[in-house]
């Protein structure tokens, strides 16, 4: 830790002069992106702890064609004008500025990405960028039945998939008025298009569907999935559910370990949030995803970027940099670059919940899971 904070930017030298990069064009149908190779030193965005920047997350949409109850308020909710979100010239703009200093992967992210326009356009661009490996989305399916053959075709890689119950009316009732039965069509029709991985991502409620985690990680005895249990979070507009509904990952692992026995551990990447286990001969895995109970802050390579263009520096602290202003004023790309990289260098070591610190300024739709 001690030799991570003494990480200067001396040590690295100056940022290096960049070329302009041709930007996207979107046309109707069809998206066309220059391809470039750059050189090692412009692909590197470091924060001041010496943690390479690799992976950005992108809000696409603060709408959502559900209501969670641990991600939005029940009474309240406010979206943004559309003319305050990134149109998509914008967004194609920023990710290929991004591609530049060594991001890699994208995940598509809203509230829900699906109901973005544009989104299979969009999807085409992102991957037509040199140096990104990786685009990958978190939806909760509801869509996701008409467009994932389209997605897949497009260049996206994988999908995460929210989903809490496998009980209809519990799952109505957890997101205040959604259907089971079209999000599971969604799931299977994403499997059947090549979108794999598929991870279920399942935020763990106490007396809400805590009872239920089993029946969830059983769907890994007979599939290759990944089911991933999260803790709740204490997002802005839904902190009363946190305080009263966390339940920790030692908590679900041991219901998990009362019905299928001591689970097998399975190495991940160190980046990677979740923890994963096995279900003895199971031929999927299970992950716990522990932000409140074990946090992962050490090891983190992401940023997020939100839907009205601010550049999210850790999801639980108010802390943004504006690109988007940025851009509408008619900032050149080196500025762009120079602002992106201002703002991962000040990214800060972790979260701050064992602090106390819960001064997120906005919600989990807001920001973009």
């Amino acid at each position: 830790m001690a030799r991570m904070r003494r990480f200067s930017a001396r040590r690295h030298g100056p940022v290096a002069q960049t070329r302009t990069l041709p930007l996207a064009t979107l046309a109707p149908g069809r998206l066309t992106t220059p391809l470039i190779t750059l050189p090692q030193r412009e692909r590197e965005a470091r924060d001041a702890y010496g943690r390479q920047m690799t992976y950005l997350r992108i809000s696409l949409t603060d709408r959502c064609n559900f209501r969670c109850v641990y991600c939005m308020p029940a009474l309240g909710m406010k979206f943004q004008p559309r003319n305050e979100l990134l149109t998509d010239h914008e967004l194609l703009r920023l990710v290929g500025l991004f591609a530049r200093v060594g991001f890699t992967r994208l995940r598509l992210t809203g509230g829900e990405p699906t109901i973005r326009p544009h989104l299979v356009d969009l999807v085409r661009g992102m991957k037509a960028f040199s140096g990104i490996e990786e685009v990958s989305m978190t939806t909760n399916a509801l869509l996701l039945g008409r467009v994932a053959g389209d997605l897949r075709a497009a260049g996206l890689d994988r999908v995460n998939v929210s989903i809490d119950t496998l009980d209809p009316v519990k799952f109505k009732a957890m997101t205040r008025g959604g259907r089971l039965d079209l999000v599971w069509q969604g799931i299977e029709a994403a499997d059947a298009a090549g979108l794999r991985p598929i991870k279920l991502n399942a935020v763990v409620v106490k007396g809400q569907n805590d009872h239920e985690v089993s029946d969830l990680a059983a769907l890994t005895i007979d599939r290759p999935w990944q089911v991933r249990f999260l803790e709740i979070m204490p997002l802005e507009g839904v902190g009363t559910v946190h305080d009263q509904g966390l339940v920790t990952s030692e908590e679900t692992q041991a219901r998990l370990e009362e019905r299928f026995g001591p689970l097998e551990p399975v190495t991940a990447d160190a980046a990677d949030p979740a923890r994963l286990w096995r279900i003895k001969g199971a031929a999927g895995t299970v992950g716990f995803i522990s932000p409140v109970s074990a946090p992962f802050c050490a090891a983190c390579n992401r940023v997020r970027l939100t839907a009205d263009g601010k550049l999210r520096l850790c999801l639980l602290r108010p802390d943004e940099v504006d690109l988007r202003d940025l851009i509408r004023g008619g900032a050149d790309d080196a500025t762009l670059l120079r602002q992106i990289r201002f703002g991962v260098w000040r990214k800060p070591w972790g979260h701050g919940l064992a602090e106390g610190e819960r001064e997120t300024g906005r919600g989990m739709s807001q920001i973009g899971g």
